[in-house]
């Protein structure tokens, strides 16, 4: 390997990425070009429309439809982005929603079914709580990033001009996502729209206390941020998924002594100091087999959920960088 190969990589700052992103940490045999999209949601739907980048981190369901449907990249079992997923559904105080089937019949705000925040949500109501995700309204006022997915019936979009944050204070919906319907545009479009915060209670008060019971008990812990890579890339230099595995690796071993040492403290950071209560020490765990119960479940409700047009294996899905 004498040569540097040059690759286009599109992924968001994060603590345990910097390092990666300002080259004090090589990613091994490539020469990489950084480029930055803000926010990451915008090199989503540029990686699975155009193909644009060499290597971009992509939101889990967007990128297990995209691959359902085709796509010419495939993952590896890098999660950038952790979280549970209990927490943050919001909902009408006046509406009756006491439990997660008293949304069946309902009219539901989330931005895009596809959203993976949407689809880890769904998947909890599904599995824990018996939901019928057929039998809920799923309301939507914003594109899939996934231009060939086929929407199920019930899920419809908001009338033009509204946003779900307008939908939801006035009562039609009965529940919303906290980024979409919690927080959102509100207004007359003529006279502009302004941004509001609503103080809507959450589905689940006990929020963090079900959060840590469900992964004792399932060993399911939410991902995000996937990186992904071209075939094309990986076909003609095989070697690249495990330069850029040990990179992120050691990446994240770096910021996690520096967690370890107290010496980061801000609000990022302390997300995952609070998720190592729940999970253990390493909030980000890299592999197939660490995540293994994680990108199964996942695969599982996507496509239950009418996500996927059909079931998808572990060798579909991701590259194992260290075999």
């Amino acid at each position: 390997m004498t040569k540097k190969v040059h690759l286009t990589l599109a992924i968001a700052e994060h603590p345990h990425t910097s390092a990666i992103r300002d080259g004090s940490i090589p990613i091994e045999g490539v020469d990489a070009e950084f480029i930055t999209v803000q926010p990451q949601i915008g090199a989503f739907r540029r990686m699975v429309r155009d193909v644009e980048f060499d290597v971009c981190e992509l939101a889990p369901t967007t990128y297990i439809i995209a691959r359902a449907y085709g796509a010419p990249f495939v993952a590896l079992p890098i999660f950038v982005v952790r979280r549970f997923h209990h927490s943050g559904l919001l909902v009408r105080p006046d509406a009756g929603i006491r439990t997660p089937k008293d949304l069946e019949g309902k009219k539901v705000g989330v931005r895009a079914y596809s959203v993976t925040t949407g689809a880890w949500t769904r998947q909890v109501l599904i599995d824990e709580f018996d939901l019928d995700p057929s039998k809920v309204t799923w309301v939507v006022d914003d594109e899939e990033h996934v231009t060939q997915l086929e929407l199920p019936p019930n899920v419809i979009h908001a009338p033009k001009g509204t946003s779900l944050a307008e939908m939801m204070a006035k009562g039609e919906l009965v529940a919303g996502f906290h980024g979409n319907a919690g927080i959102g545009r509100t207004g007359d479009p003529t006279g502009g729209w302004k941004e509001v915060e609503a103080d809507y209670p959450d589905l689940f008060p006990n929020a963090a206390e079900l959060e840590a019971e469900y992964y004792a008990r399932t060993g399911v812990y939410p991902m995000h941020g996937t990186i992904v890579v071209k075939d094309s890339v990986l076909a003609e230099h095989p070697w690249v998924a495990k330069s850029l595995y040990d990179a992120f690796d050691k990446a994240k071993k770096d910021w996690l002594a520096k967690l370890d040492a107290g010496e980061l403290t801000d609000k990022k950071n302390k997300k995952y100091i609070e998720l190592q209560k729940i999970v253990g020490h390493d909030p980000l765990p890299y592999g197939i087999e660490e995540n293994r119960k994680t990108i199964e479940a996942l695969e599982a409700t996507a496509f239950r959920q009418g996500l996927t047009p059909r079931r998808m294996s572990m060798d579909e899905l991701f590259v194992d960088p260290r075999i």
